[in-house]
């Protein structure tokens, strides 16, 4: 049942840490309703519940904190419908809306785990909460962003380096 994986996977209902603050894109009601109809959802509160539930999951599977098995609820009932229009082929996702964008997530995360095995990760700084999706050749790339956690972590670095120095 192949499913697209969308252009920028990166791009996510995920908790960010952005200038030091925690910001959840879906943590009040009317932040996620405004996001999921950004992102083509309707903004119900079902949806939500659901999306939130997919995320978190999603989260914990990626941090190695749960099996990828947990994730199947959100696929139950889903199907993918293909119709050959135009000489191509598409495929259509079939699952309830309340479900739609928690069932994308899952898949966008498995076409991943297909696709680029291994290159989404957590971002190395302990006080983030984003990903990375490592698009180095060497698949060495620590941080979500260079110029945030990035450079917070190494200025973290010299500041002890010189503190211990200085002792």
């Amino acid at each position: 049942m192949p499913y697209r994986v969308h252009a920028d996977p990166g791009q996510g209902a995920e908790n960010a840490v952005v200038e030091g603050s925690t910001r959840d894109a879906l943590g009040t009601p009317s932040a996620g309703r405004a996001w999921a109809r950004r992102h083509g959802g309707s903004g119900s509160s079902d949806e939500l519940s659901c999306l939130i539930a997919a995320r978190d999951a999603l989260q914990y599977v990626v941090r190695g904190e749960r099996e990828p098995a947990c994730l199947g609820e959100f696929l139950q009932g889903v199907s993918s419908i293909p119709d050959v229009s135009g000489g191509k082929l598409e495929w259509s996702l079939q699952v309830p809306a309340a479900r739609r964008m928690a069932a994308e997530s899952v898949l966008t995360w498995a076409g991943l785990q297909e696709t680029r095995p291994g290159r989404l990760r957590p971002c190395a700084n302990p006080q983030c909460q984003r990903f990375l999706l490592d698009r180095s050749k060497p698949n060495s790339a620590r941080w979500c962003s260079m110029a945030e956690c990035g450079n917070r972590m190494k200025a973290r670095r010299h500041y002890q380096r010189t503190k211990e120095a200085q002792s």
